[in-house]
């Protein structure tokens, strides 16, 4: 039953209200009051004019100023944004139908909501431009990663499409810019074990039996620049680049690996040079083969003066456009 509740309130900037479980006792006499120790850091005051101009509800409408505590229910509110700053590159879009939205999703784009990106993410930009209210992703890409980012459109099929990611029956390429090493014997599988602890921000390789596996082929150089294909068959945190910077070539732009360097969140220059180049797998909803490729250029290979010199890459709207 309480999987099936719905919220009473409307998306608000494609964002979901959020849903509170109130406790089976407390010493509580009014919802406000509850709501007030529930949620400290959000001003008493802002509760009230939240309370007064209806825009926090119980599963029987919404409350009141005056409304009683009751335990053991649900109550849904929107949090107030905190300030973004504008992601400034479209997001592309390589396939819609009834069941799934393929994107191409810029560097510097979130996928979903998640600490100081909110609004400026993939998830909540699609929703809102698409006007596809119960959009949700069928799996992730890091915010500094570009290319194809897949989304379900209906509830009903959320559970077929993440379970075959999570049960990696998708075949993924990504495709990277890294310094190019003549003494570097290729193509190779490369195999570590990787952890990731919460809280930390960076993964590490340690002793230990592997979890993680990529095969890496170089496609071509010049310039002492090599284009690599990236196959993951596996999945950990950032594997792929942890992968290239144990082989000594780690990828351009990347500010993790293998030293970590602080950037504003703003800046928009010398984007990582990885991107998720291609899916393929058969839709567990239609029975259909599905293959999608993304269009997105890697700056450092196109352009590799433009691109240590910090500018701003080109827009992608450009290059679906010519599709």
């Amino acid at each position: 039953m309480r999987r099936s509740l719905r919220s009473p309130l409307p998306q608000r900037h494609g964002l979901d209200a959020v849903r509170l479980r109130t406790p089976d006792d407390g010493p509580w006499t009014l919802m406000r009051d509850h709501l007030v120790d529930r949620l400290p850091r959000v001003e008493p005051e802002r509760i009230d004019a939240m309370l007064a101009g209806a825009e926090i509800a119980g599963v029987d409408g919404a409350l009141r100023p005056d409304s009683p505590f009751v335990p053991g229910t649900f109550v849904w509110l929107h949090r107030d944004l905190p300030d973004e700053v504008p992601v400034p590159f479209p997001i592309g879009i390589v396939h819609r139908d009834d069941h799934l939205v393929v994107a191409d999703k810029p560097h510097f784009l979130s996928t979903i909501p998640r600490g100081r990106h909110v609004v400026e993410t993939a998830l909540v930009r699609l929703r809102r431009d698409l006007d596809l209210p119960d959009l949700s992703p069928a799996h992730r890409l890091d915010r500094v990663t570009a290319g194809l980012l897949m989304f379900v459109v209906r509830r009903e099929d959320r559970g077929a499409y993440q379970t075959m990611f999570r049960d990696r029956r998708v075949a993924k390429t990504y495709e990277a810019v890294a310094p190019y090493d003549p003494t570097l014997i290729l193509p190779r599988t490369v195999t570590s074990r990787i952890v990731k602890q919460r809280g930390v921000i960076l993964a590490q390789e340690v002793d230990g039996p592997p979890n993680a596996e990529t095969f890496v082929e170089l496609l071509e150089h010049r310039d002492g620049l090599g284009r690599y294909r990236l196959t993951p068959h596996t999945g950990r945190t950032h594997q792929l680049r942890l992968h290239m910077a144990g082989l000594d070539v780690p990828i351009l732009g990347d500010r993790f690996y293998p030293e970590l360097h602080d950037t504003a969140l703003d800046d928009w220059t010398r984007p990582l040079q990885l991107c998720a180049r291609t899916l393929a797998f058969t839709d567990p909803v239609t029975g259909a083969q599905r293959t999608f490729t993304s269009a997105l250029p890697l700056q450092a290979w196109d352009d590799h003066a433009g691109w240590a010199a910090g500018a701003v890459p080109e827009s992608a709207d450009r290059q679906h456009a010519d599709r």
